[in-house]
């Protein structure tokens, strides 16, 4: 949800590094500053930019952040360029309790609820948004009346939660990559694990002052930090000691509750009175799961077609950065953001805030990775020429869309023995702290060669042979795992990977490339409830079934599939001491043990992911 280099751009800091620091637009923009008061009294920070040279009336683009405005400006030659380009009036605003606005700071402040909205004072970022929103268009000089929203992760969420309740005079919002529930799969838990590193370091930076202060660790690699940590009942009695509010959440709402049930604004999404565009990226390392939750919650109630997506090949924020041709090591083979924000953005607030143009903007708009191309589609998932195939995991490493075959006498299962004193790295150490100013492998670790842990004794893999033609999917993919553990909780982590030919001529290094294409994590506990966890029954073969999400890829001739299954990933998933306790946070060093886990491959116990497979009168394997 988080931090960049650069506060005021959200963007990320690999593309904040290669933007030019031209202040070409910027000089045409002149500041006024404004403290506007909310219906509460309290008084939020905004600037408004205005152009020097304006002969008319001019919409108004809109953003609301925690990170702080101050050097805004400095968008309009980078992420905001084609659009300052084109002429807007642009306000920043820090949100309250954060920098200079007034009032107290709530992380993911909630949607106020049906007798909260009666009460005249009672507030939220929808509130804050709507008071300022009509202060503008009552108040800045030469606007036409229209406003429009945007912003990515944190930002996203204010743009999403002004959906909730949203003013007239508003007429166009962007949420990207914004956060819809923290527990869930966003910023904080995914699927009831918690994403440690990211979660200890986001709040730590967030609450211990109004501005942004970065935890200091005393190692580079913060794997060694983490493990060192033991248990996590050690973080407030060496560190935190009950000072950082999130923290303390954390510790005490360990399951799904109400405390996180009111916290996520899907419910508070009833209506699309305004054009919405919402924005992903495939390998978003922060918040992928929310944009789309987003998307599919407001197509419930689009009559009128004004719902829309775009998924597109990038990190947290990567369609800000000035190309987005490559991310990591893979090349996508032409500047997707730029695309982005030339042909889709830009169009799309001109023509809802200036009348102007045709808007030629499908239901959704996908970039299909392996073939390159972008994707148009009537609705997302697609709808037809799409079927649903296990793919099965098999005996000797294989896989395959054909159900297993047990040998009689031959194993039914893969085994390896988990040890939480000895995690799986998620990402190749030295693992630097998400936010390091010295640079962070964070921003495009969902896209690192997975060959660093295939092959590890505790990782399993399986894979099909070299494929003799395109396998092309587009929609939903799910892990359904029969599975046991000889402990009474457990992890499941689940990758699908193309993994590339040993010999690629136009790009050696990327040679066996085992790029993963899709992933996700299940705690165990979670299996059949969020609210309720239970122990795993040791040693029983119990059915994990659960979504790895969404996905427009297509793995090509020549590539093959893979899948790897492991039972931790290290610091980014807190470790599960694989013996069931009711509140992992206050585990203790003893509750920390092995366990032997069995991933099972018979016809009665077919472990598979399903995949939404492209129809095609070619054969697949």
């Amino acid at each position: 949800m988080r931090l960049r280099v650069f506060l005021t751009l959200t963007v990320t800091a690999s593309s904040l590094a290669a933007q030019a620091p031209s202040t070409e637009n910027a000089q045409r923009y002149v500041k006024t500053n404004a403290m506007i008061t909310m219906r509460d009294g309290v008084k939020l920070n905004t600037d408004v930019y205005a152009p020097k040279d304006q002969t008319g009336p001019l919409p108004i683009l809109f953003r609301r952040t925690p990170y702080g405005i101050d050097g805004a400006e400095r968008a309009f030659d980078g992420p905001y360029k084609e659009l300052a380009d084109d002429n807007y009036i642009f306000v920043f605003q820090d949100i309250r309790g954060r920098f200079k606005s007034e009032g107290q700071f709530v992380m993911q402040r909630p949607a106020r609820s049906p007798a909260q909205r009666k009460d005249p004072k009672a507030i939220d970022e929808a509130t804050d948004a709507y008071d300022t929103i009509d202060w503008l268009v009552k108040n800045v000089p030469q606007n036409n009346g229209r406003v429009g929203m945007l912003g990515v992760s944190y930002d996203g969420w204010t743009t999403a939660m002004a959906l909730t309740d949203p003013h007239p005079a508003l007429r166009a919002a962007s949420p990207q990559a914004s956060p819809s529930d923290m527990w869930l799969g966003d910023d904080f838990h995914h699927n009831g694990a918690f994403r440690l590193s990211y979660g200890f370091e986001y709040a730590a930076m967030m609450e211990a002052g109004k501005d942004v202060e970065n935890f200091n660790f005393d190692k580079y690699d913060t794997y060694e930090w983490y493990l060192k940590l033991g248990p996590l009942s050690n973080v407030n009695a060496k560190y935190l000691h009950g000072k950082i509010p999130t923290w303390n959440d954390y510790v005490a709402h360990p399951n799904y509750d109400n405390f996180w049930q009111v916290q996520t604004l899907i419910p508070a999404l009833t209506q699309v009175t305004v054009p919405t565009l919402n924005v992903a990226g495939w390998w978003d390392q922060e918040d992928f799961y929310g944009p789309v939750q987003i998307y599919e919650r407001l197509e419930k109630f689009d009559r009128d077609n004004k719902n829309f997506l775009v998924v597109g090949p990038w990190n947290h924020g990567g369609w800000n950065a000035p190309s987005g041709q490559k991310l990591g090591n893979v090349d996508f083979g032409s500047p997707t953001s730029k695309y982005f924000r030339d042909s889709i953005q830009a169009p799309f607030f001109a023509f809802y805030l200036k009348d102007r143009g045709n808007l030629h903007q499908p239901e959704a708009i996908t970039f299909e990775g392996g073939s390159n191309q972008w994707k148009r589609y009537d609705s997302w998932p697609p709808k037809a020429n799409v079927t649903a195939r296990s793919l099965f995991f098999r005996d000797s490493g294989g896989l395959s869309f054909d159900a297993p075959v047990v040998q009689q006498g031959a194993p039914t299962y893969d085994a390896y023995v988990a040890d939480p004193a000895h995690p799986v790295p998620y990402r190749h150490r030295p693992i630097q702290a998400t936010y390091d100013p010295r640079g962070s492998g964070w921003y495009t670790w969902l896209t690192e060669d997975q060959r660093f842990v295939d092959r590890r004794p505790d990782v399993l893999s399986w894979e099909t042979p070299v494929l003799t033609e395109d396998v092309t999917i587009a929609g939903d993919i799910t892990a359904d795992l029969f599975a046991a553990t000889s402990g009474s909780d457990a992890d499941w982590i689940v990758k699908l990977i193309d993994v590339y030919p040993e010999s690629m001529p136009n790009d050696p290094k990327m040679g066996g490339y085992e790029f993963m294409v899709s992933n996700e994590v299940l705690r165990g506990r979670y299996r059949t409830s969020y609210e309720h966890p239970q122990a795993i029954t040791p040693n029983r073969t119990t059915e994990f079934k659960y979504s790895l999400h969404t996905q427009s890829y297509r793995f090509q001739k020549g590539h093959r599939i893979m899948v790897q299954v492991q039972s931790s990933w290290f610091p980014i998933i807190d470790r599960n001491p694989q013996t069931y306790v009711p509140n992992i946070f206050e585990a203790k060093a003893s509750d920390y043990k092995t366990a032997t886990i069995k991933v099972y491959r018979t016809p009665q116990a077919a472990s598979h992911i399903v995949l939404p497979v492209v129809n095609d009168t070619r054969v697949v394997p």
